[in-house]
């Protein structure tokens, strides 16, 4: 499993802006080009995150991106599914093993439901918040 590459720039976006503070806005482009992502797909991006309810947007002089809630409120898992829907390591997991010909009965059912489900844990246990501070509190 691989996350889109547009749900890796979500994550480094989001990122970005919990790293400037609280209540501080950004430009679009000023997000693009700090962080490497084309402003085409930013565009995109910010859109789907805003409809999400992570990011506000507002428009004019004073303009541009921020959280729209505090950055130990926001999960990576948010953001991830935000853009790619909801994540999944196999088909079984999500449909009682109905993607599977062997359903129920497959031995590696339940090696990707554990695995799955240790994944979403972790992405929603893990806040933006929690990479303001050392860089061994998100190792936890």
């Amino acid at each position: 499993m691989q996350i889109t590459r547009q749900a890796d720039y979500a994550v480094r976006a989001v990122l970005y802006l919990a790293q400037i503070g609280p209540e501080q806005r950004a430009a679009t482009s000023q997000i693009a080009q700090e962080q490497g992502i084309p402003p085409s797909f930013l565009a995109k991006i910010v859109s789907q995150l805003s409809v999400a309810g992570i990011l506000q947007t507002s428009r004019g002089a004073r303009g541009g991106v921020s959280l729209a809630r505090p950055a130990d409120q926001i999960s990576v898992l948010e953001v991830v599914e935000a853009i790619d829907g909801p994540i999944l390591l196999n088909e079984c997991v999500a449909d009682e093993g109905a993607g599977c010909q062997f359903g129920q009965e497959c031995p590696m059912r339940p090696v990707w439901c554990e695995a799955h489900r240790e994944l979403v844990e972790r992405l929603g246990k893990t806040t933006f918040g929690q990479f303001l501070g050392s860089p061994a509190s998100v190792a936890a």
